[in-house]
């Protein structure tokens, strides 16, 4: 029986940018096969109630521990979005960036044997650009981090950027020597509503004092809606004209101040922190990100930076996070 659009397998299907990928694909008529690591209590009922995933929709078990075990849920599909990534930060650099790199050479091992994948697209981080040591307010795909540079200073959560990087570059080698075609999706803060049940870790950094507690690791940043993320992974399917890495990220950064005053100006009840506090923040200041390739692709952004910020908000009080 013909399957859709054709069938796409979504690594770390319970996690915020995959499950939101999950539903838009669904409902975009693609059958989706998608992993996850069993476990006791493991709640995958807001995957399995998604619209059509009765009929579309198989999840896997696969652990990024054992590389082998993403063969199964890749087998007989056109195309793979590899998004699961290890988020112990508090790991040693040497273990997670071992488990993050093998885990991400499995997949695309086992894409490679399938006979039928098409694309990988990878799920890329923007620490693996914006620590290259030089001083630029914008950067595009031409930029690398220097990993000497991240040991030498060791920025916030570094060992998760050391192995951030190490997979980035590891999976472009790899398509480069195999003949797989792989491209890359550079995010920089991926906030919007969610359906994922677990609080996501990017909404609770950008709105920290929502949820009672101050957060000075970053003072500004570039921010994309989720659901845009979910919109470009597509685009890039099929895309002819995408090759290698892609920027995917609104222009310009959003400081805590001017997060402050959107969100008490919609939200005058959330007032926790005082915009004299806010403005007391020292945390890193990320440069902006230059999207460029991929909207002269032809690429369309949906969503502005008040519309993503009211959309979050909305839904944490939706879920009884506020």
């Amino acid at each position: 029986m013909a399957e859709g659009k054709g069938r796409v397998c979504v690594t770390g299907g319970t996690g915020f940018i995959a499950s939101m990928m999950i539903k838009r694909l669904l409902s975009n008529g693609f059958y989706v096969n998608t992993t996850t690591r069993y476990g006791p209590g493991k709640d995958v009922s807001f995957l399995t109630s998604l619209p059509d995933a009765s009929e579309k929709l198989r999840i896997f078990n696969a652990d990024l521990n054992n590389p082998e075990s993403f063969c199964p849920a890749i087998e007989g599909c056109k195309w793979v979005f590899h998004t699961a990534t290890p988020m112990n930060w508090e790991e040693e650099v040497d273990i997670l960036s071992k488990t993050t790199v093998n885990g991400t050479l499995g997949v695309l091992k086992a894409s490679l044997s399938s006979k039928t994948v098409k694309r990988v697209v990878f799920t890329a981080s923007c620490t693996d650009v914006i620590y290259s040591g030089e001083e630029v307010d914008e950067l595009d795909e031409s930029y690398w981090s220097d990993i000497d540079f991240i040991y030498n200073t060791k920025p916030t959560n570094w060992s998760y950027t050391v192995s951030q990087l190490l997979a980035e570059k590891a999976v472009l080698e790899f398509g480069e020597k195999h003949g797989l075609d792989v491209v890359t999706l550079v995010l920089p803060f991926v906030i919007g509503p969610f359906i994922s049940p677990k609080l996501p870790l990017s909404i609770q950094m950008v709105l920290p004092w929502l949820f009672g507690y101050e957060n000075d690791i970053f003072s500004s940043f570039p921010i994309i809606h989720v659901d845009d993320v979910a919109r470009a992974h597509i685009f890039m399917l099929d895309h002819p004209n995408i090759k290698g890495r892609s920027i995917c990220s609104l222009s310009g950064t959003i400081s805590m101040e001017e997060i402050a005053e959107l969100v008490n100006d919609k939200y005058p009840e959330s007032q926790i922190l005082t915009l004299d506090n806010v403005k007391e923040i020292k945390g890193e200041k990320m440069p902006s990100l230059n999207s460029k390739k991929l909207i002269d692709a032809g690429f369309e952004y949906k969503y502005a930076t008040k519309e993503i910020f009211e959309e979050s908000i909305q839904c944490c009080k939706a879920n009884g996070y506020l």
